[in-house]
């Protein structure tokens, strides 16, 4: 349950912008075991968006080395992101991506053509992952028939789909109401329960407490914060 899951060190990231360099993240050591629950806590323009992208293999350090399950990340090339990141890592984010022409089944289903499901195995598993998240009389609705709530539920069986070994989620409650997002952090509760890592942005400490770990992030720079106990 509590090996290593990733372990970042030292890891800087600039960008250009104009004629300046601008560094985003200073020198971030973080190490994450399997199974673990973190939220990285930050306020807006802290950073904590640049990490997450790092984490997910959307993007690379300008310095530092990260290693995500035993693999050196900077030593990938896109192909094999891209590999990492359908296997590995699921995404959540705050305005569910979902695509609107298309029913909940149809949403959850589109990662696992990626991964090259045949159509029957891709069905089965989507209305599954849909059942799990509370949503077994919803897999023909689409998005504009679905409350915010419900939407990030498909989000969230979406990025489960693939069954990966992470779920990164880019403040999930960020554009629902306090009850619904209540429910949201209690499925990702359960999911977490289930033996699933879980990162959680968030800028809102009252959100940060649902996880078993919080680190805090300022000005690109990451300290750790209260072990939470419940």
């Amino acid at each position: 349950m509590h090996n290593e899951f990733f372990r970042m060190q030292g890891i800087v990231k600039r960008y250009q912008m104009g004629d300046e360099l601008q560094t985003v993240l200073h020198g971030v050591d973080l190490t994450v075991k399997e199974g673990e629950f973190l939220s990285v806590l930050g306020p807006s323009g802290s950073g904590k968006s640049t990490l997450m992208n790092i984490i997910g293999c959307l993007d690379t350090p300008t310095e530092g080395e990260y290693i995500l399950r035993g693999r050196e990340i900077a030593k990938q090339d896109a192909k094999q992101l891209a590999a990492i990141r359908n296997r590995e890592i699921g995404f959540v984010f705050q305005s569910f991506q979902l695509l609107p022409r298309l029913n909940a089944l149809r949403n959850v289903e589109l990662p696992l053509i990626y991964a090259g499901l045949g159509e029957k195995e891709r069905l089965a598993r989507a209305e599954e992952t849909l059942v799990r998240v509370g949503l077994k009389d919803k897999l023909g609705n689409r998005p504009n028939q679905l409350s915010g709530g419900q939407q990030q539920r498909v989000a969230i069986a979406r990025a489960l789909a693939t069954n990966p070994s992470i779920l990164l989620a880019d403040e999930p409650t960020g554009a629902l109401d306090q009850a619904t997002g209540k429910q949201v952090l209690q499925l990702f509760e359960e999911i977490n329960r289930d033996g699933r890592t879980i990162i959680m942005i968030t800028h809102d400490l009252s959100i940060a407490k649902h996880a078993n770990r919080i680190v805090h992030i300022l000005d690109g720079m990451l300290m750790e914060g209260d072990e939470q106990h419940d």
